[in-house]
């Protein structure tokens, strides 16, 4: 009996050691044939050319480096999109991605317009002596003065008053009527005022030296004339203006001619009075547009009762313009855009993905907004879409191969050249918020670049641009043509001196 058990015993334990060799001897061989299969199945890219994609390591065949393996997250990601770009939580935070929901809003476009204060020149008018002769005295003496109108602003002798005058005391005499009222009236022509001549009659002597006085109020433009100058018949003693009235002018770029109209209300600021705000209408914009600045200047003609405005004044004009038929469209910071010439696109935040996710997404802008841009097709309200960290995204789906900038993800032919953006810094002089602008206008002009920032503190201008298309020389050149030294190109100098007083950044 005792035997039997033995045997029975050992039966048992041998099929439970071939039982086990079945089940996890067999998982080992299993295991090792996936991590087998695995490591066969691992792609292997290039840094600096992430198109190139290859089963197996080696060398890159555009740059000669050696090929890294694509590491992906998407495989272990719930998502329905393949070509999204997975980031952990930390890699989130690192890389400051941001997003915001799009929403409808009403486009509205703002233009900033730099200028200054100028006199209506629709207002000067020229004080004239009306006859020949000396300048005995003078009672305005410098430009700048204001005048009444009817004040006495000089005094003149003048032979041929004087010999007008004894022809009215000859007239008196002889009591004659038609003589008298003919020798009223030649004194009346040579301006000579009904007090004066009636004086004249009363005293029954001529005066040798006659008053002139102002034919029209206003403020001292140009002083022509000095005391003890002989003048001739209409030489301009003084040149006056009314600047109860005054013209704020402005230049405007290409891009923001077709949102001004002559009418439009503007809305400017001085930088001696900040806190207040002046306005006006458009009465002008000059047909023809300025070779040098690539401006054109538009007129603002503002009411100026207290005398605030003074010409030569500095002023900024703020303009909003409404956009589009659509009283509502979807509108998105330009910092969400990313453009690459001939694509504009954005990444989406997927919604059905357990870890953060974003997707490429092709969109078609309308009007650009200042910061903003005017979506027409590519996104709808409520998607969630990055506004910072694109390009950080963009480059992650470079190097996994997914669709980025640079891949349509099309089989296409291998380009011999990166058409990756660069950035690069220049040095350009410059001083105010008008320089930025020409300066940023210049530099977007050169086909390729993407992106241009002028730092007014640091002279630096922020530069993105496809290598492939323009080169650093050429954006320097634009610039300089716009009459900006840059740290490569000096402008010229006929160029340089047509700035406005307020560019003048030579030293």
């Amino acid at each position: 009996m005792k035997t039997k058990n033995i045997v029975i015993y050992g039966l048992l334990l041998a099929a439970g050691i071939c039982l086990g060799w079945l089940l996890f001897g067999g998982s080992d061989g299993h295991s090792e044939h996936q991590h087998d299969a695995a490591a066969e199945a691992q792609t292997w890219t290039c840094s600096m050319h992430p198109q190139i994609r290859q089963d197996k390591p080696g060398k890159c065949p555009l740059c000669a480096m050696d090929l890294i393996p694509v590491q992906s997250m998407s495989a272990s990601v719930n998502s329905s999109n393949p070509n999204a770009v997975v980031l952990s939580k930390e890699a989130l935070a690192l890389a400051d991605i941001q997003t915001m929901t799009a929403s409808y809003s009403s486009p509205v476009k703002e233009i900033r317009l730099y200028g200054t204060i100028q006199p209506n020149a629709n207002l000067f008018h020229s004080q004239v002596s009306h006859v020949s002769g000396r300048i005995e005295r003078l009672s305005v003496n410098f430009a700048g003065e204001t005048v009444r109108e009817g004040q006495v602003i000089a005094g003149i002798y003048s032979p041929d008053l004087l010999n007008a005058q004894q022809e009215l005391l000859e007239a008196v005499k002889m009591q004659n009527a038609p003589l008298l009222d003919a020798a009223r009236e030649k004194l009346r022509l040579w301006k000579m005022t009904d007090a004066q001549i009636a004086a004249v009659e009363q005293s029954g002597t001529p005066s040798p030296v006659v008053d002139i006085t102002a034919g029209s109020g206003g403020v001292v433009v140009e002083k022509n004339v000095s005391q003890g100058d002989y003048v001739s018949t209409g030489s301009t003693l003084f040149t006056l203006t009314d600047l109860s009235s005054v013209w704020a002018v402005f230049e405007a770029y290409e891009s923001d001619l077709p949102h001004l109209k002559t009418g439009d209300k503007v809305r400017f600021t001085v930088q001696a009075l900040p806190e207040k705000d002046f306005s006006g209408k458009i009465t002008f914009i000059n047909p023809t547009l300025d070779k040098t600045t690539r401006t054109v200047k538009i007129r603002v003609e503002a009411a100026n009762a207290g005398m605030q405005l003074k010409p030569e004044m500095y002023a900024n004009a703020f303009i909003q313009t409404a956009q589009g038929k659509d009283k509502n469209a979807v509108v998105i910071p330009k910092t969400a855009v990313l453009w690459t010439g001939k694509r504009s696109i954005v990444y989406v935040k997927e919604q059905d993905s357990e870890m953060p996710a974003f997707a490429l997404r092709e969109i078609e802008l309308g009007a650009y907004l200042g910061d903003a841009c005017i979506v027409l097709s590519g996104i709808d309200a409520g998607e969630e879409i990055v506004v910072n960290g694109a390009f950080t995204i963009d480059a992650a789906a470079q190097l996994e191969g997914k669709a980025s900038m640079m891949n349509t993800g099309k089989a296409e032919a291998m380009p011999e050249k990166s058409a990756e953006p660069v950035h690069a810094m220049l040095e350009v002089g410059g001083l105010c918020g008008m320089c930025k602008t020409r300066i940023e206008g210049a530099a977007m002009s050169v086909v390729g670049v993407t992106s241009a920032s002028w730092d007014k503190e640091t002279r630096q201008l922020h530069l993105h641009f496809d290598p492939s298309k323009t080169a650093l020389d050429d954006i320097s050149k634009a610039v300089a043509k716009s009459g900006h030294d840059t740290d490569k190109h000096k402008a010229d100098d006929g160029i340089y001196n047509a700035l406005p007083a307020c560019c003048k950044y030579r030293k």
